[in-house]
């Protein structure tokens, strides 16, 4: 079988341009290519700007780390697409993938019953909606996030009485109280294969930081999550449109309450090869029941 497995200028190995935290593309692409070879499998890892001929061959399309996609919305879209009228199966499909492209999807989780960040959401964001969501929320900081983004890129924190008038962001917005509990607990995420759990971990920020990607000195540690943190993942997974996904990665944090969703990652998200070292074989069985092989 050939696997197709989507890249950008960013992440594609031998890029001129390749970003500092594109080592998480080699990781999973090393979990997932020899756990296909098991299989008589090949992934081929094709920039999602390539030509459809690019993909000829191509049983299944993995989304893969197409880590530029969101400045580029329509575009990218648009291929997936192709990709599917052409015959090829993409994971996670494309009615999914564009379900997930805008955060906004988290109110329509947080309708199904999920329990989600207080959210204000802000086609033009200005100084005047940061200071609303501070009097809104009750709360002395505030985050600001792309409704089109991921990686926290676009992001910025801001603290009561220090919001700087010109302030602006040129995209629609999320506005949410900062949550703590980020920095002294961490934030968890959940890895599902074809609805199953996989594997778990906390990721923490760098001291004097609120951002955990690696890309800002995040750092990640594997756990065993107890069965009513487990539960509340899955009931997200089980949540979704349009069919359970290939894989998922739930974000949360934890709150008096319990757990809340903080991201449902369908599209794009790294997966945590060494905090599951059963990623490459798990994926590789999965992929090959989509694909009858």
């Amino acid at each position: 079988m050939k696997i197709g497995f989507l890249t950008c200028p960013g992440t594609m190995p031998g890029s001129p341009v390749r970003r500092d935290d594109a080592f998480e593309h080699d990781l999973q692409v090393d979990a997932i290519r020899p756990a296909l070879a098991a299989r008589s499998g090949t992934l081929h890892e094709i920039d999602w700007r390539a030509p459809l001929e690019a993909f000829d061959g191509c049983q299944l399309v993995l989304v893969g780390t197409p880590w530029d996609y969101w400045d580029f919305e329509q575009e990218f879209l648009d291929k997936l697409d192709a990709l599917e009228g052409a015959g090829v199966a993409v994971c996670n499909p494309p009615a999914l993938v564009r379900w997930n492209s805008r955060k906004t999807y988290l109110r329509d989780l947080a309708e199904r019953g999920a329990a989600t960040i207080p959210t204000l959401w802000v086609e033009q964001p200005t100084p005047a909606d940061i200071e609303n969501a501070f009097d809104q929320f009750g709360c002395d900081s505030i985050v600001a996030k792309r409704q089109v983004g991921a990686g926290a890129e676009g992001q910025s924190i801001h603290r009561k009485g220090e919001v700087p008038a010109d302030w602006t962001m040129q995209h629609p917005a999320m506005i949410q109280p900062y949550l703590p509990q980020i920095a002294s607990e961490g934030e968890y995420s959940f890895l599902f294969i074809d609805g199953e759990f996989s594997h778990a971990l906390v990721k923490r920020p760098a001291a004097g930081d609120y951002r955990v990607q690696s890309l800002y000195g995040g750092s990640e540690e594997a756990i065993t999550p107890d069965a009513g943190d487990l539960a509340a993942a899955k009931a997200i997974v089980d949540a979704l449109p349009h069919g359970t996904p290939l894989y998922a990665r739930i974000d949360m944090v934890r709150s008096a309450d319990g757990l809340l969703l903080m991201e449902a990652e369908l599209i794009e998200p790294y997966l945590y090869p060494l905090q599951g070292p059963e990623l490459g074989p798990r994926l590789a069985e999965a992929i090959a029941r989509r694909i009858g092989n």
